[in-house]
């Protein structure tokens, strides 16, 4: 999947990961996608739901390695 923006939280935990998606999220323009790479357990739920609070699209979400890889679309 294309994407415009990596962003790498592996080995940080809740709530770091989510906190560091929005600030990147904040600094780019509508349409965008930004890939995540995280390794917290806990982020299969909070990423979902923080798409769902801030509006904000996951387009896909994936396992790659043990690393989990979140696609979220700039409204």
């Amino acid at each position: 999947m294309e994407f415009d923006r990596d962003l790498d939280v592996k080995g940080l935990n809740c709530p770091l990961p989510i906190l560091r998606t929005k600030k990147t999220l904040a600094d780019m323009e509508s349409g965008q996608v930004l890939r995540v790479q995280a390794t917290d357990p806990g982020s299969l739920k909070d990423f979902p739901a923080f798409a769902k609070q801030t509006g904000n699209e996951l387009v896909d979400q994936r396992e790659v390695n043990n690393v989990f890889e979140f696609y979220l679309k700039r409204k």
